[in-house]
């Protein structure tokens, strides 16, 4: 404990310490007096038994008037560290009143930003003081702060099996085989997966839901895929596909815009659409402050109406 080893800590008091810094703050005992609603005798009172406490001058007058020593800089830190502290302290009081307020942390699964913000920015629009924290990520990313509970919860297609979690299913979550609309196995029916060998596989980065999606598809037939590519994120696949460089195992819901308007085709494979659910997902041991669990009501029961329509 610090406080054997530096007995006259226990002597400083937060009044004390709110004190000095509106001292440094405005300069002059009698400004700090006023600011604090206190009289200038009390506000030098607090600075000398401070001063007495640490036995260190904290306060020298300077041309602009009181400043601190490079003891009272050193407190003038504390002080800052302290007020941040306090602050958050006060969120967390204010959360457990009710779910007006609070900060809750959301993982989304990079798949899910095509349909999450919304969901979440329609849920702000209803509880104003309620702060979102929004972190994207492959899922892999995504359950590693799922399970040291960084996050309140998170949105994903695969919930995890290494840890105890709690989860709700939002909707359907299909995937698809695209390619560009002249490839030529558009319009072909009925396509077998083994007609698929000789294609260039567009696939997301290893840790990444689409792509367990995709070695689990690879894993039906022996030598599939002959050659492969590997792109970090969704929009890059489509991109590529859009240019002819091969198909891609995709969540229908990221290229419903696309398939619209026909700059995309889904190939039809047996065995497609592969059905994968949305679910919210938190750790067993989690425990929802009224913003959180209020959060996860709205997305579990309204995310489906926010999912892209192809």
């Amino acid at each position: 404990m610090k406080e054997k080893l530096y007995p006259w800590l226990r002597l400083i008091t937060l009044k004390q310490m709110r004190g000095f810094e509106a001292v440094v703050n405005v300069g002059s005992v009698s400004a700090a007096a006023r600011e604090l609603h206190l009289t200038p005798p009390a506000v030098s009172l607090q600075l000398r038994d401070l001063e007495q406490a640490i036995a260190i001058p904290l306060l020298e007058r300077g041309e602009s008037g009181m400043v601190p020593t490079r003891a009272g800089r050193e407190l003038y830190g504390l002080t800052q560290e302290i007020n941040e502290v306090m602050g958050r302290f006060a969120e967390n009081i204010t959360e457990m009143k009710g779910i007006d307020h609070g900060v809750v942390s959301v993982g989304v699964v990079s798949t899910a930003r095509y349909f999450a913000p919304m969901v979440l920015a329609e849920f702000t629009k209803i509880y104003q003081d309620i702060k979102v924290q929004l972190q994207v990520g492959n899922r892999d990313a995504t359950m590693e702060k799922l399970e040291s509970m960084e996050l309140d919860f998170a949105i994903t297609g695969l919930p995890p099996e290494h840890f105890e979690v709690k989860k709700e299913f939002i909707s359907k979550h299909p995937q698809i085989i695209i390619a560009a609309p002249d490839h030529a196995l558009a319009g072909n029916r009925r396509i077998s997966l083994t007609d698929l060998k000789n294609e260039t596989f567009l696939l997301r980065e290893p840790g990444s839901g689409t792509r367990s999606v995709t070695d689990k598809l690879f894993s039906r037939v022996k030598g599939l895929p002959k050659t492969g590519l590997e792109f970090g994120s969704n929009e890059t696949i489509k991109q590529a596909v859009m240019a002819g460089m091969g198909i891609a195992v995709i969540s229908a819901h990221t290229v419903a815009a696309e398939l619209r308007e026909r700059r995309l085709v889904a190939l039809d494979v047996r065995g497609t659409p592969i059905n994968r659910k949305w679910f919210v997902v938190k750790h067993a041991n989690k425990r929802f402050l009224p913003s959180a669990q209020a959060l996860w009501n709205f997305v579990a029961r309204n995310g489906k109406h926010y999912l892209p329509q192809s």
